[in-house]
């Protein structure tokens, strides 16, 4: 089977729709990209933990409006937010690698 040359690598429909890595357009999609990761993680471990929404604002100190928006990818987050959340509310350790 021949191969078409319209298929492209994930990484070459980020650039052509996106931009180079670098770029301010480029830079907005991966921060979005990583808020999303974020909250779809915060998410899994608060349900792992059996805790609702409001459960886990009550706990750390925040309104049941934030969890959801942080859980949605919808609202930026703090260092001290996130470890809160995650810390304190849910009872995990964070760790971070920079490449």
């Amino acid at each position: 089977m021949e191969k078409s040359s319209s298929i492209t690598t994930f990484e070459q429909h980020l650039e052509k729709r996106y931009g180079q890595e670098g770029e301010e357009k480029r830079m907005a999609f991966e921060a979005k990209a990583k808020a999303f990761a974020i909250g779809e993680l915060i998410k899994e471990e608060r349900r792992l933990s059996n805790m609702t929404q409001e459960q886990l604002a009550t706990k750390t100190g925040t309104k049941k409006s934030f969890i959801s928006r942080i859980e949605n990818g919808k609202s930026d987050i703090q260092l001290s937010t996130l470890y809160r959340i995650l810390e304190l509310g849910l009872g995990k350790k964070i760790s971070f690698t920079i490449e």
